[in-house]
């Protein structure tokens, strides 16, 4: 059985490619790559005894070393990163115990979230993964499709992710618990549960809705899902690297 206090290992997968954002691991208009702030923070996490970055380029490599990570280098055709923390987890050896995908773009990542999804799965033998949910804050459109939700079963286990608004209120006056949940993209596995995703065939649900997640729950394995208040978000523009940038200098980041 594993524990979290036997210590998870983070995999932080980067790639150099982003239709919106090229380079994205790498800016560092605050004195360090994003990248590097996605990992100390992450580093920072009870739980996680071990942090490594999964990457397909030579340049994230390097700038990965120079702030002294421990890197891997991954394929570059992998259709997801569940895939790639698969192939990562390999490659290093790692045979049990809980593996944690965090987004090494997400520089503002609150380490306690990650402990949530890390004690979510330990704590629940029946599961194969774990993961978070939020409330949604104020000026989030739950309609949105750039916005997963989650609805839950009695259990804290996920029924379903959809970009799609769920759960739908019919009469307009939701029931207590009912509200929809914004999905956090953060995952705990159990390490022998990786071995087994990767010989899954893609869903329909899956491809329909684009979420790698889906492929879990139609095969019929469990979804551990931990509720707690994030305020974090992912870089994914320009435009959000500029409001983290100024957020960071003004000093309303923790350095």
């Amino acid at each position: 059985m594993t524990t979290a206090a036997s210590g998870a290992t983070a995999i932080l997968p980067a790639r150099f490619a982003s239709s919106r954002f090229p380079g994205k691991p790498l800016a560092n208009r605050t004195g360090r790559p994003l990248l590097q702030h996605a990992w100390e923070r992450t580093l920072r996490a009870q739980s996680i005894s071990r942090a490594v970055i999964a990457t397909d380029d030579e340049r994230i490599m390097e700038a990965a070393r120079a702030f002294g990570a421990e890197v891997v280098m991954t394929s570059a055709s992998h259709l997801n990163g569940t895939c790639r923390i698969e192939e990562a987890v390999r490659l290093l050896g790692i045979s049990d115990g809980i593996v944690v995908n965090v987004q090494g773009d997400e520089p503002t990542i609150e380490p306690s979230l990650i402990d949530a999804a890390v004690q979510a799965l330990a704590g629940d033998h029946g599961a194969a993964v774990s993961t978070v949910a939020s409330p949604l804050a104020v000026g989030e459109d739950a309609c949105s499709p750039h916005i997963v939700k989650v609805v839950l079963d009695q259990q804290q286990r996920a029924l379903y992710f959809s970009r799609s608004l769920i759960p739908f209120n019919r009469d307009g006056a939701a029931a207590a618990g009912a509200a929809p949940l914004k999905h956090v993209g953060l995952y705990a596995y159990r390490r022998e549960f990786l071995a087994e995703y990767v010989r899954l065939q893609p869903s329909p649900l899956e491809l329909s809705e684009c979420l790698e997640q889906l492929r879990i729950i139609e095969h019929g394995y469990k979804i551990a899902v931990a509720v707690r208040t994030c305020d974090h978000c992912g870089i994914d523009t320009p435009e959000q690297y500029e409001a983290f940038v100024n957020a960071w200098h003004a000093g309303r980041i923790e350095h």
